[in-house]
């Protein structure tokens, strides 16, 4: 299975790419990290703008592991830089599963995340006293 995660990684990378191909003008640079014998992954996302500068934008960490049932199972954890909010996506091995169907779910749902913390950032930047002190006004 431990090849299976690199494969993954790969496809998850693929996904955001496509589905962002250049994200807030800029260009994605990843970084992909494997420990064939821990069965863990990292994909580290970055945004390297026009002028050269990178900007870190969060990770997907893939863990492979065996269920007591003798099932293989990979878990991604999702996060985002500057978010504490973090999600868990399971992925339990059956014969008719679709990994690459499984990669661009993950992808996507890491994308949302991240366009929810771009927005979220914006609105602070804008707001520097808070949501609650403006409906004060």
């Amino acid at each position: 299975m431990s090849n299976r995660l690199l494969t993954l990684l790969t496809q998850i990378e693929r996904a955001v790419i496509a589905n962002d191909p250049s994200p807030e003008g800029g260009s994605w640079d990843t970084l992909r990290l494997v420990n064939f014998h821990q069965g863990l992954a990292r994909l580290t996302l970055s945004i390297r703008s026009s002028a050269g500068v990178t900007s870190s934008q969060g990770v997907v960490l893939l863990q492979d592991f065996t269920l007591a049932d003798g099932t293989q199972c990979v878990k991604a954890g999702l996060t985002w830089q500057g978010v504490e909010k973090s999600s868990v996506y399971s992925i339990y091995s059956k014969p008719s599963l679709d990994w690459n169907r499984e990669a661009g779910q993950i992808g996507a749902q890491w994308l949302d995340g991240h366009s929810a913390a771009v927005e979220a950032k914006a609105m602070a930047e804008n707001n520097p006293n808070g949501p609650l002190m403006s409906a004060a006004g």
